[in-house]
């Protein structure tokens, strides 16, 4: 872990190694102090020599003011430096959470994967800076200053270091305790934010029902968690920072009693002596003491970092090294005793196998559950199949490459999701170097572009998060509208229109209608009086294909398709 954090600093190491330098110089000017004062009282206070304390006085100013734009240096380009490379690890994370297999989201909530990205690389960043300069001003300064004081007496100096010890153990002691309750701090953080990202979300459903109470009891349970483990986290704290400032105290009662024995029965520790003494063990003492309340950032920061790793060490999307890139797909599709199982739940496909020929369409209707949007999922291999084999154009998706597949592929969902911007931009999403006049093209066969044009900004029209300013059709037809610009020789619908109503489900029917031309096309709908005149229909039940036929060959079974066919009509949801 130590070599991955320091690999961050890389880019940075000029700067860092000034950033050092001036951190060392810092340290070297604070033992100046106590050396111009043992100087000052040992030889020209007695001498009465003014001038000469004038002049010391005056390289003492100098010298702070060299430390003052030092510190200066080291506050801003340190703090830089954390910046930067608190940035790359977030360019990193999000490289990588891109590049993670669907299954990962669904196992991850949005709010804790947040959290990990913002709360804990900020503490990591903190680190990053506080951190080596810290270790380096403070460890120069107390060895220098022991250093300096064995020079002044040896004896009093080594009476003084023998507490160091008892320290070091008191902070080994609470370590654990700490990095334990900062750990479970980060975790409840995490939980806050996956409930607010969840609730805000969700904050039109809540009005609509009116359960503010509900979600305000539901958000209180992570909070007084948080509560409870900053409570336990600050116990901690309390705990170490008592004992160790006890600790430093006792180098005050062994440098007074100490010194003025020593002062007392011998004739080599003068008054300008104990006066540097006492100074050089205020600045041997107060970097031990930085040192020691550093302690609590390094666990802050190496907690984050830890679990920023956790999400780097996730195993990507894996494609084989020689996949086939650079390749046009015509969209022969073929499953060939294809198997599949979530990781939480068995045999939601249990050998399915059928072809769908270039330019043909097929629908998948059955029950809820019983596998027709993961048949979906598969095919642009957003998961990898338990068994089996699934072809395009009798290459084996896993020897496609991601790009080449899913660029070979439109999907329109019922859930349409769109980014926080402009329609244009949203459109634009299906191929990003598409020209103006394309976009417009795409608009207008998705019967959309006339909506679009009554706009006081038109295709600048900024339209929310998740599309928030557009009706469902509208949002609908943008997503066609981006499919249109992709331009892919595979289309799925998956209950493209089931969340509209009938006046907005024809209009929109027809956009699909002409979308699917030419294409190879998957339909999953539950109204059946939208998939009459796919080329076939598959039947889809506990993850089988029980059925297949045109709409009249299924009729004429009189199996499970006629059933739901009737059962539909007789509730009044067909034409």
């Amino acid at each position: 872990m130590f070599k991955r954090f320091c690999s961050y600093y890389k880019p940075h190491i000029k700067m860092f190694s000034l950033d050092m330098l001036a951190s060392l110089l810092i340290s070297l000017i604070g033992i100046c102090y106590p050396i111009l004062t043992r100087k000052v009282f040992n030889v020209y206070v007695p001498e009465e020599n003014i001038k000469m304390i004038i002049l010391f006085g005056g390289i003492l100013l100098v010298i702070y003011i060299i430390r003052m734009l030092l510190r200066f240096f080291v506050q801003y380009y340190g703090h830089v430096i954390g910046v930067r490379m608190q940035a790359q690890m977030r360019r990193d994370m999000f490289a990588h959470l891109e590049e993670l297999p669907y299954s990962y989201y669904d196992e991850h909530e949005t709010g804790k994967i947040m959290s990990r990205m913002t709360n804990d690389l900020q503490s990591v960043s903190e680190l990053a800076h506080h951190g080596p300069e810290n270790i380096f001003i403070c460890g120069v300064t107390v060895i220098g200053s022991f250093i300096y004081l064995c020079t002044i007496n040896w004896i009093l100096s080594l009476i003084i270091f023998s507490c160091v010890p008892i320290l070091v153990t008191i902070t080994l002691i609470m370590r654990k305790r700490m990095r334990n309750a900062f750990t479970e701090t980060r975790k409840s953080v995490a939980e806050i934010n996956a409930s607010l990202s969840s609730s805000i979300s969700g904050i039109r459903v809540t009005k609509a029902f009116t359960n503010n109470d509900k979600e305000l009891e539901k958000f209180e349970v992570g909070n007084k968690h948080y509560v409870a483990s900053r409570s336990v986290a600050y116990k901690a704290m309390g705990a170490f920072s008592s004992s160790t400032s006890f600790i430093t105290d006792l180098f005050n009662v062994a440098c007074i009693v100490g010194g003025g024995i020593i002062a007392i029965t011998t004739d080599v520790f003068n008054t300008g002596d104990y006066l540097a003494f006492v100074l050089s063990i205020s600045l041997f003492i107060s970097p031990l003491m930085t040192l020691i309340n550093f302690v609590e950032q390094y666990q802050d920061g190496v907690t984050g970092f830890k679990r920023f790793l956790e999400i780097l060490d996730e195993k990507k999307e894996e494609e084989k090294i020689d996949a086939i890139k650079d390749i046009s797909l015509d969209g022969q599709i073929e499953f060939k005793n294809v198997s599949f199982s979530y990781e939480t739940k068995a045999n939601i496909l249990n050998n399915v196998s059928f072809k769908i020929k270039k330019g043909e369409t097929i629908a998948l209707v059955g029950e809820s559950g019983g596998g027709k949007t993961t048949i979906c999922h598969l095919i642009p291999n957003f998961y990898k199949v338990s068994d089996g084999e699934i072809l395009i154009d009798d290459i084996n998706i896993n020897d496609l490459s991601f790009k080449t597949l899913r660029q070979s592929i439109g999907i329109v969902q019922q859930d349409v999701f769109l980014f926080n911007g402009t329609i244009k931009e949203n459109i634009l999403y299906g191929r990003l170097d598409a020209s103006e006049e394309e976009v417009i093209e795409a608009s207008k066969r998705a019967n959309i572009y006339d909506y679009i044009m009554t706009l006081p900004d038109g295709f600048d029209t900024q339209i929310g998060e998740r599309g928030v300013k557009l009706s469902g059709g509208q949002k609908q037809r943008l997503s066609i509208a981006r499919v249109f610009l992709k331009n892919p020789p595979i289309l799925i619908l998956d209950e493209a229109t089931s969340a509209l109503d009938n006046t907005t489900e024809i209009l929109i029917q027809g956009a699909l209608n002409d979308l699917a031309k030419g294409r190879t096309t998957i339909v999953v709908a539950h109204r059946l009086s939208t998939i009459k005149n796919a080329n076939r229909i598959l039947v889809v039940t506990s993850g089988k294909i029980e059925e297949e036929g045109t709409h009249e060959e299924l009729l004429n079974k009189k199996g499970i398709y006629e059933k739901l066919y009737h059962l539909q009509f007789r509730d009044g949801l067909l034409d």
